[in-house]
């Protein structure tokens, strides 16, 4: 009988205890490989990151969370959001290294997390 109290018990603790916080998963369906090949859709992208221009709700929702995303490894990232952030850095390192290098200066001017993160993007083949 006291088994059978203490296993209510834990089980109450384990179904009591709040889950992690993930960030909204709203806007994983936006299509990634369909705004790296347009060039209009990275320009407007591009430009919210950067404060030149007009955001979409999913660019805000994406500067909003950028800085806590980076200094926490992406832990609140859904899987799509971690893909798709490294398919993002890969595409930018490779084929948009002006606008690679302005991201990097204004979220991460001091190379925090390029030195953070330069082990796992060298496995992604991602040289940062």
């Amino acid at each position: 009988m006291k088994f059978f109290i203490v296993a209510l018990a834990l089980i109450a603790l384990a179904a009591a205890k709040p889950q992690e916080e993930k960030y909204t998963s709203k806007y994983d369906s936006v299509d990634i490989d369909e705004i790296l090949r347009s060039d209009r859709l990275f320009k407007n992208y591009y430009a919210c990151l950067m404060d030149t221009g007009a955001c979409t709700p999913d660019v805000n929702e994406l500067k909003r969370v950028l800085p806590e995303a980076l200094e926490n490894d992406c832990a609140k990232c859904s899987e799509k959001q971690q893909a798709d952030s490294t398919k993002t850095i890969k595409y930018l390192t490779e084929n948009k290294p002006e606008e690679w290098k302005a991201l990097k200066a204004k979220y991460d001017p001091n190379h925090k997390y390029v030195e953070k993160y330069a082990a796992d993007a060298d496995k992604d083949g991602i040289k940062l």
